[in-house]
């Protein structure tokens, strides 16, 4: 079990006190609270039983629709009633406090929005709708669930008949060019980021760090696992994410 640094939340919510920028990053972790499995962690990650090239990879959605919807279309109902935990909430109470400019996030299951935050930048897309490769047309993800359930090989299509791509990032695909020039350019503006649930270890986002410290700014690293970016960080909170930010938001008097 690990021991949680008491000292330091409080040593955090100076830094974000003194801070003229923070921006918030955040990984699969920050989610686990609220029921959703993270990637990697052995026996309950997403890709313990499963290897993700084979299931959620662009050419998969191209050559075969319906194996790649059997995996998404399972993965789809497991997010798409979860609620936001307090880690999410505590972002929600930083922006509102004036004290966060943005998160930016690697999850693509909205929690950040439903608590909140009304700033972020979701680096790896999200579940909330889906898109036709043919026409360009996008649904809303209850629409493109009622049409999964439609179909008889339970693919989701567009009016046109062609099957539906969930605006998520696959592997194989690249980032949006959009959402990641933001992301880099809120990290190098930033005093301080708060890597958040993260291993810090997926690319390019895992550059974000990196641009803040090479542009002058501080980071803080609130997950139990090990990070790159450990002996870089000006605070390191190893505890339950949940209890981390429970105690930051009490130590600048947001309660």
């Amino acid at each position: 079990m690990t021991v949680r640094d008491v000292g330091a939340a409080v040593r955090l919510a100076d830094l974000i006190r003194g801070a003229g920028s923070v921006v918030a990053l955040t990984g699969a972790g920050i989610s686990v609270p609220s029921g959703i499995p993270d990637f990697r962690s052995p026996g309950t990650g997403l890709w313990n039983n499963v290897d993700p090239t084979e299931v959620a990879h662009i050419d998969v959605f191209r050559r075969d629709p319906e194996r790649f919807w059997h995996f998404y279309g399972a993965r789809f109902h497991t997010l798409e009633h979860k609620r936001p935990n307090r880690a999410h909430e505590a972002l929600a109470k930083l922006e509102r406090a004036g004290l966060l400019d943005a998160v930016v996030t690697q999850n693509i299951d909205r929690l950040h929005g439903r608590a909140g935050s009304r700033e972020v930048i979701e680096v790896h897309g999200t579940i909330d709708h889906s898109s036709c490769v043919s026409c360009g047309i996008t649904y809303r993800l209850a629409d493109v669930r009622a049409r999964q359930a439609a179909d008889a090989g339970s693919v989701p299509r567009c009016d046109c008949s062609s099957p539906l791509k969930p605006d998520v990032v696959l592997f194989g695909e690249y980032l949006p060019m959009e959402a990641l020039a933001r992301a880099e350019q809120l990290a190098a503006q930033a005093d301080l980021m708060l890597c958040i649930g993260s291993s810090l270890e997926v690319y390019p986002v895992a550059e974000l760090p990196a641009i803040t410290l090479n542009a002058g700014g501080q980071i803080a690293i609130l997950t139990q696992g090990a990070t790159p970016f450990d002996g870089c960080a000006s605070v390191r909170c190893a505890g339950d994410i949940v209890d981390e930010l429970d105690a930051v938001i009490a130590a600048l008097d947001l309660d």
